[in-house]
């Protein structure tokens, strides 16, 4: 029985699926008119057999799929975790573990940056992946064979897909590199929407401390909005608007109605007197407890010396086969140009092993990067007698 639709079927595949060491999940979802996604099918599958789990099927408990998610003797293995993650922590505030992410995986053992499933499948199974149905609507019922064979495709590659990864990282010994990753998608931080923190996402438009504090409240306004009526963002302010107000600050129903991108009409009623309650707050901050705006890193010489950094986490990257943004991200390029002791993940455990320490002697001179044979190679200055330059 591939699609379950009654609490009873569905108790009885999880006690199944709980006898393996590792299960595949995979989650098909809808969010384009909600602020919380919409959760239509769960699929899972062992071993032994795949399942697509018919999540808005009536009267059925969803409550054996989350107790196998928090089942310590089975492993979950998904591909780009995040979203579903965030499904089962909004539908049952627990997060699946232990958990593997083959997309995490793919990158620390060389696949590049963010592959995708299919890319993964076609590289490891040596099969193509249909994806016929990628943009269907799965809230609709019935739900097709097409749908169905679909949705259980994304779950029995992946057992040899997971099967494949765990191998090459177990090769490399790099198991615990995978396991770092895995903290952040693994803790609820992550997954907690606070309004307070919706500030973040637009950060870099506020020009001024003023500028700042009208966008935080505005923003913890919206943000508060959006969950309540479970209507995505933007259908309450867009972003370009929560900027423009923050900017401009207005006081006063009229004035904020004369501003160009404003809804006509909205001024005058209650999410218009929100707003300008959200301005006053805003403009009563103290901005010495305001977070700091921060500017733009670069300098001339920061600029040049990140540039070479790009340079040799490209090298670093490909010699090693570990996604160079799995390495070190842009910010953490510039943190270090500026700062010896920058507190980024790149200078820290493996990655400063495989780059951070080579990035600082790289900026001091101690390092130089040249061409041989069409690749980019590192020369490691060697304080000798002879003063003689080696090839690292």
């Amino acid at each position: 029985m591939s699609l379950i639709t009654t609490s009873e079927d569905l108790a009885a595949v999880c006690a199944r699926l709980a006898r393996h060491s590792f299960v595949t999940v995979d989650t098909e979802f809808l969010r384009e008119t909600t602020f919380w996604p919409k959760l239509c099918v769960i699929q899972l599958a062992s071993d032994d057999e795949a399942v697509a789990v018919d999540a808005l099927a009536e009267g059925l408990d969803m409550t054996p799929v989350f107790e196998l998610m928090a089942n310590e003797a089975v492993v979950k293995v998904f591909h780009a975790a995040r979203q579903d993650i965030e499904i089962v922590w909004n539908l049952a505030k627990m997060i699946p573990t232990p958990l593997f992410d083959t997309q995490v995986a793919a990158m620390v053992c060389g696949f590049g940056d963010q592959v995708s499933y299919g890319e993964l499948v076609q590289a490891v199974c040596k099969i193509p992946v249909d994806k016929s149905s990628r943009f269907t609507d799965w809230s609709r019922r019935p739900l097709s064979e097409a749908q169905i064979s679909y949705a259980l495709a994304d779950v029995t590659h992946l057992r040899d897909v997971y099967r494949s990864l765990r191998a090459r990282l177990e090769k490399t010994d790099r198991t615990s590199w995978l396991a770092d990753e895995m903290q952040t998608l693994t803790s609820v931080s992550t997954y907690e929407q606070h309004p307070d923190n919706a500030w973040e996402r637009l950060r870099n438009r506020a020009r001024k401390p003023r500028d700042l504090a009208v966008l935080m409240e505005i923003a913890a306004w919206r943000e508060r909005e959006a969950q309540s009526r479970d209507v995505p963002r933007s259908r309450i302010l867009k972003d370009d608007i929560m900027v423009e107000i923050a900017l401009a600050a207005p006081r006063t129903p009229d004035l904020l109605g004369q501003l160009r991108s404003f809804p006509r009409g909205m001024e005058r009623s209650r999410s218009g007197a929100d707003i300008l309650a959200a301005v006053e707050r805003g403009l009563a901050r103290d901005p010495k407890t305001l977070p700091r705006i921060e500017r733009e890193r670069r300098s001339s010489g920061g600029g040049a010396t990140v540039e070479l950094l790009k340079v040799l986490l490209r090298q670093v990257s490909e010699r090693h086969g570990v996604a160079a943004k799995m390495i070190a991200t842009v910010d953490d390029l510039e943190a270090i140009a500026t700062d010896d002791r920058a507190k980024v993940a790149a200078m820290s455990g493996w990655r400063r092993d495989l780059f951070g320490s080579k990035a600082l002697e790289l900026k001091h001179g101690r390092l130089a990067l040249t061409v041989e044979e069409g690749k980019v190679v590192t020369l490691e200055w060697r304080e000798t007698p002879e003063s003689s330059v080696d090839a690292a």
